[in-house]
């Protein structure tokens, strides 16, 4: 891919242009060891082939920033508004999802190009912008470029692990570690506050206001669930026993029929021993002390039940996760696979990265909610129905796209995505 012009132009948005150029070449880190095949493939509905992702990130800055805000900006084609709209209504009708796998055309090329003509016109914009619109804007384009880098991985690894030949993306980066016991931690309860305070660097709106929440006394498990704990629930026959399940998850199990989970996405049982996938180093067998990961909310919850405990609220996991460093195993770190606990760790651990951990928390507004003004209100407040809060990050983000007060969202039956588990209980 064409690198950007790293251009320096006003120290006001110098910062703002250096993440610009930063974040736009982690894209382009992230597609190197890619095929000219991969680049198209689109394995199911709701994953896009990497292509699109290029151009979508691309569209994006064009759509709401260059053609709006840049007088004179002459459109690459103006046939990309609909071809990579994602689903914002109020630019246009978009191109059907499930369809993006079809598009041969424009070609790979014919993206980059794309993408190359619209950093050329973000470079001058940015050298000389004072704009208040073009500077948060922009902001908003890289934390939405961001959540695209780990997209591009989790559509990827359902292509790859679903090919028989289980290729790897990169050569295996693993960690070796130890199983530690699952101990919890107490929190008392109380009047507490979260949510983004609105003077952070930057927040999505689904963030703010922050509000005050009431939580009872409760205890949080100081680690993930492991894969080999997760092989227990298993063995005891998790997936058979209909009083572990939600109504809506038995039900949604039952209708797989021949697909039937029978363990997280990505898994199978070989000569009795159980392998999982990874994008890094392809097929191997599973390691008992890593975090389970690719389970459902569905999942997530049947095993809490099994094994006594409960998944945490979202406002329990942001009260515990406020009082640790943001640390962990990210995109950055190049595993792009979650790492099992160090053996001398003590206290909270991997509350962020490694996998994001499901809560029982609808994804709904918080009191005061409000979307942002025009077509960009469109990017959370319309989503805000029938999914679930996870939280914490994983190893597929980046470090400094995360925060304690980060809402992701998925459907409860959702499992391509890096989602784990992380108990909670009632104090015992």
């Amino acid at each position: 891919m064409n690198a950007i012009a790293d251009q320096h132009k006003g120290q006001e948005s110098e910062s703002l242009l250096d993440r610009y150029v930063k974040v736009r070449r982690q894209t382009e880190a992230l597609c190197e060891p890619l095929a000219i095949e991969d680049y198209q493939v689109q394995p199911m509905d709701d994953a896009s082939p990497p292509k699109w992702h290029i151009a979508h990130v691309t569209w994006f800055f064009e759509t709401f920033i260059l053609k709006q805000l840049q007088p004179g900006y002459r459109e690459f084609h103006p046939q990309f508004e609909y071809l990579f709209n994602s689903y914002y209504n109020g630019v246009g009708q978009p191109y059907p999802r499930p369809r993006r796998g079809f598009l041969s055309r424009p070609t790979l090329d014919e993206v980059l190009a794309y993408r190359s003509h619209v950093d050329d016109a973000m470079t001058d914009l940015l050298g000389t912008a004072d704009n208040t619109d073009v500077l948060t804007r922009t902001e908003l384009g890289l934390n939405h470029e961001q959540q695209h880098q780990e997209l591009l991985l989790t559509d990827l690894k359902y292509n790859l692990g679903n090919n028989p030949l289980k290729p790897e993306y990169v050569a295996a980066n693993t960690i070796a570690t130890n199983s530690t016991p699952l101990t919890f931690r107490a929190y008392e309860g109380g009047i507490r506050e979260i949510g983004a305070t609105g003077e952070e660097a930057f927040t999505f709106d689904n963030e703010l206001p922050r509000h005050q929440v009431l939580t009872t006394d409760f205890e949080l498990a100081e680690r993930p669930v492991s894969n080999g704990e997760f092989i227990e629930f298993i063995e005891d026959g998790g997936y058979e026993r209909h009083e572990l399940w939600l109504s809506d998850g038995w039900a949604h199990l039952n209708s797989l029929h021949e697909n039937r989970w029978q363990g997280p996405l990505y898994w199978r049982v070989k000569d009795g021993q159980y392998f999982n996938y990874s994008l890094s180093g392809g097929e191997n067998p599973v390691d008992a002390s890593a975090p389970v990961c690719h389970v459902s909310g569905y999942e997530a919850d049947a095993f809490a039940r099994w094994k006594g405990c409960r998944l945490p609220t979202e406002p329990e996991w942001e009260v515990a996760a406020a009082e640790c460093a943001i640390s962990g195993n990210f995109v950055e770190s190049r595993q792009f696979h979650p790492c099992g606990t160090p053996a001398d760790a003590d206290g909270l651990q991997q509350i962020y990265g490694d996998v994001w951990e499901w809560t029982s928390s609808a994804y709904g507004p918080y009191p005061g909610f409000k979307p942002l003004a025009g077509q960009l209100g469109e990017y959370n407040g319309k989503f805000m129905a029938n999914q679930l809060v996870l939280r914490g990050g994983s190893c597929a983000t980046p470090h400094d796209h995360i925060r304690s007060t980060y809402r992701n969202f998925f459907y409860p039956p959702d499992r391509w995505q890096f989602s784990g588990i992380r108990l909670a209980r009632d104090p015992q």
